[in-house]
């Protein structure tokens, strides 16, 4: 397209007295994001224009103009966006923003070079990254002394029992039963939550033990680290739950095989099924069935009369 005439191919001085933000402009910029533009501008200058129309109004670049006000600079690099239809102007404020958080990482090469911009002593702070991401992605990984899924046998006697309330910063633990009031009256302890999110035992009896004991056609044994069973595994209608909660908005996660028992279930407690929502995995689960699953489904409810 050599004939094309972009923004880009001028770009000029305007003073930032002179540039207008646009007043419908649904992206947000905190006091925090303008503190890292003034870093990113005084570590490496000023590199990507503020794309303005013929006007002066500002179509790409509010933060950074927010940070030169910050910085009190006179004037900063614009373009034009020359002949532009306002519903240009007005979609290209939006997919300038969206487009960009379309875009991922490389975890891999990310790890790497932020662990090398570190050795060499480069001030990380203005990466954009907070300390406690940085932390985390230069973090070296650690090998375990044990097996992940080694469990320690269970203690004489149990560090909780029944009815012990554990309290983690906000959080809190209630050992006990979801069905029973008493225990949920502790959980809540006085809050009236508006939302619950739930996966409860499915009424599949779960048994992974089942793939240790299961072979190949080649004759091998398939093999799994997982053993155990989860309790309370053969039932699927947890309705004395949905009962003890204050709330209005419920999402459950369930087995598709009983997603009627678990809608009727909350039709029961007044809850009405608004959508189905799917999970879709990453891999199959290897499951015994005619069909290995790759989702799981959520089903969505509102209170009747909400």
């Amino acid at each position: 397209m050599p004939d094309v005439q972009w923004p880009a191919d001028q770009v000029e001085r305007r003073s930032v007295a002179s540039l207008v933000p646009y007043a419908k402009n649904a992206r947000t910029h905190s006091p925090e994001q303008i503190r890292q533009l003034v870093a990113s501008i005084k570590q490496w200058g000023w590199t990507v224009p503020v794309l303005v129309d013929e006007t002066g109004g500002i179509i790409a670049g509010h933060g950074r103009v927010m940070a030169a006000k910050a910085m009190n600079l006179a004037d900063v690099p614009v373009m034009v966006a020359r002949g532009w239809t306002d519903e240009q102007r007005r979609a290209y404020v939006l997919a300038d923003n969206q487009i960009a958080l379309n875009a991922g990482w490389d975890d891999d090469l990310l790890k790497g070079e932020l662990r090398d911009l570190g050795s060499l002593g480069f001030d990380m702070t203005v990466s954009g990254f907070s300390a406690a991401d940085l932390a985390t992605l230069t973090a070296e990984p650690v090998a375990g002394r044990t097996d992940p899924d080694e469990a320690p046998p269970a203690p004489p006697v149990p560090a909780s029992l029944p009815g012990d309330v554990w309290l983690l910063g906000k959080s809190r633990i209630v050992c006990g039963d979801c069905t029973d009031a008493v225990t949920v009256t502790k959980a809540l302890n006085g809050a009236k939550p508006h939302l619950m999110v739930t996966d409860p035992p499915y009424g599949v009896k779960y048994d992974p033990a089942w793939r240790n004991r299961a072979e190949r056609a080649d004759g091998g044994k398939v093999g799994a680290r997982a053993t155990g069973v989860v309790l309370n595994d053969d039932r699927a209608d947890w309705r004395e739950a949905w009962a003890l909660f204050p709330g209005n908005v419920a999402y459950i996660w369930h087995a598709g095989l009983f997603a009627d028992v678990v809608a009727d279930s909350l039709r029961a407690c007044r809850f009405q099924v608004r959508a189905q929502i799917v999970w879709v995995k990453s891999r199959h689960v290897l499951s015994r069935g005619h069909y290995h699953p790759q989702h799981e489904p959520c089903l969505y409810s509102v209170r009747v009369g909400c």
